[in-house]
């Protein structure tokens, strides 16, 4: 790490907390779209969706109807919505910017390249807990949302099971992948339209594009899979012992609900294990991602496969395992590992005095 990236480190770990300060920060170092604020689900499996975001995830639940479900994730009134509209499907990603004048400037930049945008009215943004904001959809039909200003409530985040919390303020709700048939045709519109940019990219065992926002590794990622619709989700926990004790809940009070063992991955250093949701798609299940420097990162191409270890990618047949298993060995026989975060004495000095 270079003395500026160590000095952002410091300043986002003590005032981690510190909603102005963030705020702040994220002015000077980030970019118009600064961070995924919440995502939206149609289905209408509302107790399986009450019951899993809640008791597994440990998500607070802060509004339900026989339709639908609201959850917090944080001091942000809404992060995760359920429609009740049939599909099991992605219904929207929504994502935060920093002025008001930037939903302005990507409006007219979405229809100078013939993209049709609408403006939320009241009750859409009240829906949404947001100022403003306006929608679109995306080359492939995914429906986007710029917004500004989501709101904050006030009384304390209370999960839905005992927890340390999640990782995000600064950094958002966490990330969204979707599956698309080519990723290439998907990236000049979040590239150069958005300007969303890339963090990383890889060919094998299969090909997949990451992009930041902030200083979380990926905020966004595109997998081209073959297949359309959503991928998965992930919500980063600030205690590994979540992360574990959310995998012992998941493995043993529901029949094959896990999708990938517990691994941690090579480009965000991501421990994790990823689940079945009710709607099919996965959710990661996450701890000790990377923070870089978006001002100094250069994109480039990773071959180490997407994990270090683990990951066993339970739901594919054998024959399709196998390709990623040989890749986590291959990985593992030339020696190559994330960093030691042990290793930093500042940070572990600091993290044993809290």
């Amino acid at each position: 790490l270079s003395l500026y990236d160590n000095s952002i480190i410091k300043l986002l770990f003590f005032y981690q907390n510190d909603i102005l300060f963030n705020k702040f920060l994220i002015r000077i170092y980030f970019m118009s779209i600064n961070a995924l604020s919440y995502i939206g689900v149609n289905s209408d499996k509302i107790e399986e969706w009450q019951d899993f975001a809640t008791k597994n995830l440990g998500m607070q639940k802060t509004d339900y109807s026989k339709k639908s479900l609201f959850f917090r994730m944080d001091d942000q009134k809404q992060r995760f919505t359920i429609s009740g509209e049939p599909g099991d499907k992605l219904a929207f990603l929504g994502w935060e910017v920093e002025e008001k004048s930037d939903l302005q400037k990507y409006a007219k930049r979405l229809e100078d390249n013939g993209i049709d945008v609408f403006i939320g009215d009241k009750n859409l943004t009240d829906m949404r807990f947001v100022d403003e904001l306006i929608y679109f959809d995306d080359p492939v039909g995914n429906r986007i949302e710029l917004v500004y200003r989501p709101h904050i409530d006030n009384s304390p985040f209370v999960p839905g099971r005992p927890i340390s919390g999640f990782k995000t303020d600064v950094c958002g709700l966490g990330h969204a992948v979707l599956h698309v048939s080519n990723v290439d045709m998907l990236i000049p519109f979040y590239r150069d339209i958005l300007d969303f940019k890339i963090s990383d990219y890889s060919f094998d065992p299969i090909s997949l594009c990451f992009f930041h926002v902030n200083g979380r590794h990926h905020s966004f990622a595109l997998i081209g899979s073959g297949q359309q619709g959503f991928h998965h989700f992930m919500v980063e926990y600030k205690n590994l012992d979540d992360v574990g004790q959310g995998y012992d809940l998941l493995q043993y009070n529901y029949k094959n609900r896990i999708a990938y063992t517990l691994g941690r991955h090579t480009n965000d250093y991501m421990t994790s294990f990823y689940a079945h949701t009710p709607s099919g798609f996965f959710i990661e299940n996450g701890w000790g991602g990377r923070i870089i420097n978006p001002t100094t990162w250069v994109p480039h191409e990773t071959n180490e496969g997407p994990s270090f270890w683990g990951h066993e990618r339970l739901y594919l047949p054998d024959d399709e395992r196998l390709k990623f298993r040989k890749k986590r060995i291959e990985t593992a026989q030339q020696g190559k590992r994330s960093p030691m975060i042990i290793d930093c004495p500042w940070l572990y000095q600091n993290i044993s005095k809290k």
